[in-house]
């Protein structure tokens, strides 16, 4: 006793002589090493045999966020190495279990509603950029319903109607997009192609109205919406950050236009329309009640937005593989003169069809560029992880990546190589799936119709089970049709002429490519 004094005396003399900016420092530094000092001791002594290993880290709330954020395939190829498959890891204060591998997929994405669910962890996310009412922010019964009215815009005839729209919005956007004058140059591609899928998106599943209202303008409100997507709004989505402010913006703005269509509709008594707009107009979910119209409103937003962020990033990435490769680019335009005539017939439906290494090309650029990253649920009771001892406790955000088994050389040969003729089922680097003809197929009713649970596949570009994206079939055709159209109009290659491929931005929720983008285009008729 008699040493602690002669020890803290002077020590206490010391501090006193200190200002108080001094002093205050030497708090919180003392706070902040006394808080690391202890989360460094927890996990070294006292870690739980029947919970997932967790990702050693230094700091209590920050864990692995900045790691994380910075680079999520790396961090989670660099951890499955350490911990295997299952693994636990602070995400902004959160203890988040990631469980990759196939079984981890089909665990986490086709958990039972009891067990896991989705609107607790997106809410905060998708309800300032969609609206009230729809999407997350109501019972899972009620997104079910609104899922199954949106399917009637996604049908086969929907989508022979849908082909020539979209090639005639892809052919009048390069004619009058002035970074498209001229014989040939160099265009930062990624707002081009944002514009593009916006354009054809909201014209064919939305109609012509509603269409005629958007300009290059609105496409960037749009981008603005996605841009509320940051991971940082899993914590700020309140706060008056810009681009929440642009967000809000944005969102009033749509939702207004939206709004403002309907009730023209409704005051000139139309009937007999077959967009999805009318459709909604004229549903009633199964209490009995109609659709409201901000509803209604908001689900528009959804429609679009649930495809802008994935068709945009992906149609990007695929333009930038084709630059990285004009070898493919031709192929692809000798493709079309074999299968379709050398005087290019406008596209169908059907035609599409034809083009094998066309719809290859979607497949390949989506395995190694899955818009989203990371796929999130909360944990609503004690989840017991078959095969292991290991239990997910309640106070946990599970989260698979599909990615991993897509870009994992067990399932794809040479991985990180982009071949889209891997998908042909004599190539050396075809899929276990193709090559064996291991493609499941269980069909599974969750109140919108049959989808494919799926979630035991290595590659799931678009999630699986419930939450499945319904729009998967519409993006093939979107980008099947947008690609094909610009092979038809361009050449391109990278700028310096090399192979490489630009780096990704985690910025948002969702991958995308990092810019300026930058390709150089060739018009084919001035060659």
């Amino acid at each position: 006793m008699g040493f602690l004094q002669e020890v803290a005396g002077p020590l206490s003399q010391q501090f006193s002589h200190l200002g108080l900016a001094s002093q205050i420092g030497v708090v919180i530094g003392s706070i902040v090493f006394v808080s690391v000092f202890v989360n460094v001791m927890r996990q070294v002594l006292f870690k739980n045999p029947n919970e997932p290993p967790v990702v050693f880290h230094w700091f209590p709330l920050i864990g692995s966020t900045i790691t994380y954020g910075m680079d999520p395939p790396r961090f989670f190829a660099e951890n499955r190495k350490k911990y295997g498959d299952c693994f636990t890891f602070i995400l902004l204060g959160k203890r988040t279990t990631v469980y990759v591998g196939t079984q981890g997929n089909d665990f986490i994405l086709n958990g039972k509603i009891k067990d896991v669910c989705a609107e607790d962890i997106y809410t905060v996310l998708t309800t300032p950029v969609f609206g009230k009412d729809v999407v997350y922010d109501c019972p899972n019964a009620k997104l079910m319903e609104q899922k199954k009215f949106m399917k009637i815009a996604l049908t086969s005839e929907a989508f022979r109607a849908y082909v020539p729209i979209i090639s005639d919005e892809v052919s009048t956007y390069f004619k009058r997009s002035a970074d498209f004058k001229g014989k040939s140059g160099i265009v930062n591609i990624c707002p081009k192609m944002a514009q593009i899928t916006i354009f054809t998106a909201s014209h064919s599943l939305q109609g012509k109205e509603v269409r005629d209202q958007f300009d290059e303008s609105l496409a960037d409100l749009y981008h603005d919406l996605d841009m509320g997507f940051s991971p940082i709004n899993f914590t700020f989505h309140w706060a008056p950050l810009p681009w929440n402010n642009r967000r809000d913006y944005a969102q009033r703005t749509i939702a207004k236009i939206y709004m403002d269509t309907i009730k023209r509709r409704r005051d000139r008594g139309e009937t007999g329309a077959q967009d999805i707009m009318y459709h909604l107009m004229n549903s009633t979910y199964k209490n009995g009640v109609k659709v409201p119209d901000h509803e209604i409103a908001h689900m528009m937003i959804a429609l679009l937005m649930a495809g802008q962020h994935s068709s945009s990033s992906t149609s990007s990435w695929i333009m930038l593989r084709l630059a990285s490769r004009p070898d493919i680019m031709e192929e692809l335009y000798q493709e079309q003169i074999r299968e379709l005539g050398a005087d290019l017939p406008p596209l169908t439906y059907e035609s599409l069809s034809k083009l094998p290494l066309n719809q290859a090309i979607i497949k390949e650029t989506l395995r190694l560029h899955a818009p989203i990253h990371s796929i999130m649920r909360a944990v609503k009771q004690p989840m017991p992880v078959p095969g292991t001892k290991y239990v997910i406790p309640t106070n946990t955000v599970l989260m698979a990546a599909p990615g991993v088994t897509a870009s994992d050389p067990t399932y794809f040969p040479q991985p990180e190589l982009w071949d889209p003729h891997r998908w042909e089922k004599d190539s050396p680097n075809a899929p276990s799936l193709v090559r064996n003809e291991e493609v499941e197929d269980e069909k599974i009713d969750y109140g919108y119709g049959l989808v494919s649970k799926g979630a035991g596949s290595p590659y799931l570009p678009f999630g699986a089970g419930r939450h499945r994206c319904i729009g998967e079939q519409f993006a093939n055709v979107q980008l099947q049709t947008i690609v094909a159209m610009v092979v038809r109009e361009f050449k391109f290659r990278n700028v310096d002429g090399s192979d490489k491929v630009i780096g990704t931005d985690y910025a948002s929720l969702f991958s995308r490519p990092l810019e300026p983008a930058n390709i150089y285009w060739e018009r084919r008729d001035a060659l």
